[in-house]
């Protein structure tokens, strides 16, 4: 039975045409060390590594949360603290107030006082970036204002913030409210209040305003207390968070690893063997194509 010259050279042609595919994928996989680049030559895999980028895409926005809400936590943390300090001297001041020097060393504890008020409405006012972090949501309105008399002293102040407490997304599933608590906030002007207190009371050398001011002073302390325990907590939240978060994207890039990597040892081998077949089919090629008609027909 004779073939018909032009079915051997189609055959050919299909056949060098498949295998210069062939040796240019597998030229790529080696090259790029990827295993596939388009969604035809893997669709499965093409869509685990979608879904994974996806992820992906997700815990990095969740790592940025993260590191903003932790930031937060300690900027409100650090003004807590500075708090705290205040009002630990303010104790020591009640106490000193109470005791046998009189009233011109209570003149000179008030003058003190004095500049512990200014402190304390200046960290009250405490901004992380243009937001202030003791205005519940009302981050651009200044929490607490002051009334100030004709020497320039506060006499009084108001909480001008809100009530309300932001959180901020740490995963599909759980949220953080980084900021500080509504009562927090409060108290940080209770705390002011009560200062002025201490001053008016040691001003006016009065041992039961001072008795009155030191018990509310208590109360201010632990509720400074209560707000940088919480604040503690709120950060070891965060830091495991983040923790979980940095290692679930390492899993997910060994997955993709996994899935798109080329076994390179594979590769090359087979990248080997079909040169081999293309250059053989090459030659083959090359002789049917000389051989005349008159050779089929002889």
């Amino acid at each position: 039975m004779r073939i018909a010259t032009t079915t051997t050279s189609d055959a050919l042609i299909t056949q060098i045409q498949n295998l210069t595919t062939r040796q240019a994928l597998l030229q790529n996989q080696v090259s790029t060390g990827e295993s596939f680049t388009n969604a035809s030559e893997n669709p499965n895999g093409m869509a685990q590594l979608l879904n994974l980028d996806n992820e992906q895409s997700k815990i990095t926005q969740y790592q940025s949360n993260a590191n903003r809400a932790l930031n937060v936590s300690q900027a409100s943390y650090a003004a807590l603290t500075q708090l705290k300090t205040i009002s630990d001297r303010a104790g020591e001041l009640v106490t000193l107030g109470q005791g046998t020097g009189g009233a011109s060393s209570n003149t000179a504890y008030a003058q003190e006082v004095n500049q512990m008020i200014e402190s304390a409405v200046q960290i009250g006012n405490s901004t992380f970036g243009n937001d202030y972090l003791f205005s519940g949501t009302a981050v651009s309105t200044t929490p607490i204002v002051p009334a100030r008399d004709s020497s320039g002293n506060v006499t009084s102040v108001t909480y001008a913030g809100n009530t309300s407490q932001s959180t901020i997304q740490l995963s599909d599933t759980s949220s953080v409210a980084a900021g500080s608590s509504s009562s927090t906030n409060t108290g940080i002007k209770d705390f002011i209040t009560n200062l002025i207190a201490l001053r008016d009371a040691l001003n006016a050398n009065s041992s039961s305003a001072l008795a009155t001011t030191q018990t509310a002073l208590v109360s201010n302390e632990d509720n400074l207390v209560d707000s940088l325990s919480s604040q503690g907590a709120v950060q070891t939240r965060i830091q495991s968070n983040q923790a979980q978060q940095t290692s679930r994207s390492q899993q997910i890039q060994s997955q993709q690893s996994d899935i798109s990597s080329t076994d390179m040892a594979t590769a090359v081998v087979k990248l080997s063997q079909t040169s081999t077949a293309y250059q053989a089919a090459l030659a083959s090629a090359s002789k049917i194509m000389q051989t005349s008609l008159l050779d089929y027909l002889s």
